[in-house]
């Protein structure tokens, strides 16, 4: 998923793939050790994701881009 920022925060990535449908869903998603970022349990909503950092929820992942 293409970015055009150097970063972005997980929660807004989360909208942003697709992956989840709102902030508040991102918040409890993330809260319920339900979101992995490079295969490691995140449970800060506002963790910096950079370009190649792979974000998980479930059977659903997305990858960071540059955009």
């Amino acid at each position: 998923m293409p970015i055009s920022d150097e970063s972005i925060r997980l929660g807004q990535f989360l909208k942003l793939a697709a992956l989840i449908d709102s902030g508040a869903d991102a918040k409890a998603a993330i809260a319920d050790g339900l979101v992995t970022v490079n295969g490691d349990v995140e449970l800060r909503r506002g963790r910096q994701l950079r370009p190649g950092d792979e974000v998980s929820l479930g059977s659903r992942s997305a990858r960071v881009s540059r955009g």
